[in-house]
């Protein structure tokens, strides 16, 4: 499906002209594969939600602040991390900070109070810091001149796993309770294993490249376009923002709000969060090498506005009509998971794992702050309210249009190089 592609300026100026390095797909689909294993460890966060309100008594306001604390642990270390990976290349903080991610999980397992909790999922967040700057750089590594590829690649495991929440909570912690976190000892245990294979790898492709990455490190933002550079990345943390939020009344509220409206069980409800998290995972891998094709921010601008008409539709049809709107909204709204990350990158050449952590960072921590907003909501003026008003989120994909066009960043680029 994705079209052939002439290496951007970017990969020119990272690598030599004339030197584009093939694309390595068997560290692209093991980073992604791991990506999938630390997603699907961090879903069991939101996955536990009705095994915490039930068995710990927990409000909606208690509820999101779990979700917050995982994911402001994550996004406030993770742009750090990526300062420091880009400074110093460390492959071998990928198996590391799962094995941060696998404490949080023994942790969790045995936990018998809210506060434990919460120090569980502190340590899963750590984790999840650690992996993804570096994780975002390997496949930045791999990707040769298929960068939109690549990334979509790395990012689909990621939302793969994250779509894996309900059918956890269906088969895993409504029948074993907060216990079942046991099991994902064993998937972080993998995990480490596969990151040990691409840290060898990441080792060995710096030492043939010491100067290339060094040089990249050093690159800085052209003057004569500083302030239009910045403005874009507020725009595009701002777009980020939106999609967090919209994401996260989805995956932590809507089963509450088909039980509260439709009478629907906890149990059935999972069915619904699973399609569009699943149908997010579709979209974001076919975003990246339509993004490759047809542009960055066309494609940015049809998640946000192209899902808003049926976003506002959902909170008011029948059951039938919520599974199609929920695959629809999903695949259109997360094809532009992957493509801000190009996007940032392409503003920011040479600093891959900043950006990377800046962009995916603030998407999870501003997740976890809607989480604890729409909790609070949620406990004032019930769930029905709060997804009618969570449906108008998309209509601000409009501001999509201040961002300059990828032929403005090309110039930009070549007039930098």
């Amino acid at each position: 499906m994705a079209a052939i592609t002439t290496p951007s300026p970017e990969s020119r100026s990272l690598q030599g002209a004339g030197d584009i390095k093939p694309t390595v797909y068997r560290i692209l689909f093991a980073i992604g594969l791991v990506h999938l294993l630390n997603d699907s460890i961090q879903s069991v966060i939101p996955a536990i939600f009705p095994i915490l309100k039930t068995e710990m008594g927990l409000s909606y306001t208690q509820v999101g602040w779990v979700q917050f604390a995982i994911n402001f642990t994550a996004s406030i270390m993770q742009p750090v991390v990526g300062l420091y990976s880009d400074r110093k290349p460390s492959p071998y903080m990928l198996p590391i900070g799962m094995a941060s991610t696998l404490t949080g999980m023994l942790l969790l397992a045995f936990a018998h109070s809210y506060w434990v909790v919460l120090l569980s999922v502190c340590f899963v967040g750590l984790g999840s810091a650690a992996f993804h700057p570096e994780g975002s750089r390997v496949s930045h590594m791999a990707a040769g001149g298929r960068k939109g590829l690549a990334q979509s690649i790395f990012q689909v495991g990621g939302n793969f796993g994250q779509s894996l929440a309900p059918v956890m909570t269906k088969w895993i912690f409504i029948p074993l309770g907060l216990f079942g976190s046991i099991w994902f000892t064993g998937v972080a245990a993998i995990a480490i294993a596969v990151q040990m294979f691409i840290a060898r790898w990441y080792k060995a492709e710096l030492a043939t490249t010491p100067v290339r990455a060094k040089s990249a490190v050093k690159r800085t933002v052209n003057p004569a376009h500083r302030k239009r550079v910045f403005f874009a990345i507020y725009v595009l943390i701002f777009l980020v923002f939106v999609r967090s939020w919209y994401g996260a009344a989805m995956s932590g509220y809507f089963a509450f709000f088909l039980h509260d409206t439709y009478g629907l069980s906890i149990n059935r409800a999972q069915d619904f969060i699973f399609l569009f998290l699943a149908a997010g995972a579709v979209g974001t891998f076919f975003g990246g090498p339509i993004a490759d094709r047809f542009g960055k921010r066309n494609v940015i601008f049809f998640s946000m506005l192209g899902s808003a008409p049926f976003a506002l539709l959902l909170p008011h049809v029948g059951i039938t009509w919520s599974y199609i709107l929920l695959v629809v909204i999903g695949v259109i709204q997360l094809s532009s998971f992957s493509v801000t990350v190009v996007y940032a990158q392409s503003l920011f050449p040479g600093k891959v794992g900043t950006v990377s952590g800046l962009i995916t960072g603030l998407a999870f921590g501003l997740g976890g702050i809607g989480s604890v907003v729409l909790g609070n909501l949620c406990d004032a003026i019930g769930t029905t309210r709060v997804m009618e008003l969570c449906a108008f989120l998309p209509l601000l994909g409009i501001l999509t249009f201040l961002l300059p066009s990828d032929r403005k960043l090309k110039e930009w680029t070549e007039e930098q190089n």
